[in-house]
């Protein structure tokens, strides 16, 4: 159960790492955190985001941890644990925040001591910008929390890293295996920011910005992107993504072609499934 008496450690204090760090704080749970920057584990206690931090992984620092949250790009991620699985506490319970699962879960669990458990976690959630300067909890209200359990967890597990999504404030919770969250986020996170960066690259247009309207600017709202975290993600699901590129890319010459032929028929008939589907969202 998660109980207020669990100490919590956020290791690596960024833009969600450090709205966990809020949020969780808000609900009285101790909490530190483990992050490269100096400035960012100032910025955190002064905002009174976190109990204690460092910016050395020791026994001191990591090792006196009930449940421990990676927020770390997934290659980083694997090589701290690689690294400093020792130093954590028996017993500990871990998650994470990555935005991609199958090659993430698997491999954790695979390297793990066996009296540790990782339960992989996926808060849908974000903002364009970063850091824990702009970290802000109220971004999880509304939001969906996804988690991939296997079948290396335990039934207490699950249930611990699901409350943790409830206490965080998501909306909804759901549980995805590790490879339809990959098929549904290839879909639904990473092909809609392919789609932004495309529509800001494909055109060099002098003043842009002074003839967009609403429709070019929410289109587009995604495309302030973090290279380094997005490139890995959209790699690392790289099968996934491909196929849903040429899905959309497919989906995309009906269009042309029924623009091209005049069949004002066929383009009514997909605005019309288009609204009904955006309804749903709507509700």
């Amino acid at each position: 159960m998660l109980n207020k008496d669990k100490k919590i450690l956020i290791v690596g204090l960024g833009l969600i790492g450090g709205s966990y760090a809020q949020a969780l704080k808000r609900e009285g749970f101790y909490v530190g955190a483990v992050t490269r920057s100096q400035s960012s584990i100032d910025y955190a206690l002064s905002h009174g985001f976190i109990d204690t931090g460092s910016t050395e992984v020791s026994a001191e620092s990591v090792g006196g941890y009930d449940l421990v949250v990676f927020a770390l790009y997934p290659n980083v991620l694997l090589k701290w644990l690689e690294t400093n699985q020792g130093l954590l506490k028996q017993g500990a319970l871990l998650t994470d925040v990555t935005g991609v699962k199958s090659c993430v879960v698997y491999k954790v669990q695979a390297m793990l001591r066996s009296d540790l458990e990782f339960v992989g976690a996926h808060p849908m959630a974000g903002r364009e910008v970063y850091g824990v300067r702009n970290a802000d909890c109220s971004i999880f209200r509304g939001a969906n929390y996804i988690v991939t359990p296997t079948d290396a967890n335990t039934p207490a597990a699950i249930a611990d890293i699901e409350e943790l999504g409830r206490v965080l404030g998501f909306a909804r919770i759901s549980r995805l295996s590790p490879e339809r969250h990959d098929e549904m986020i290839g879909f639904l996170s990473q092909l809609t920011h392919c789609i932004a960066v495309a529509l800001m690259t494909c055109r060099d247009v002098e003043h842009m910005s002074a003839y967009s309207g609403d429709s070019f600017r929410d289109l587009t709202r995604i495309a302030r992107i973090n290279e380094d975290m997005w490139s890995e993600l959209f790699l690392l699901n790289s099968d996934v993504l491909v196929n849903q590129i040429d899905i959309f890319v497919s989906q995309m010459l009906g269009i042309r072609d029924a623009v091209a032929c005049g069949d004002v028929e066929k383009l009514r008939e997909l605005m019309k499934l288009s609204t009904s589907r955006r309804a749903l969202f709507d509700k």
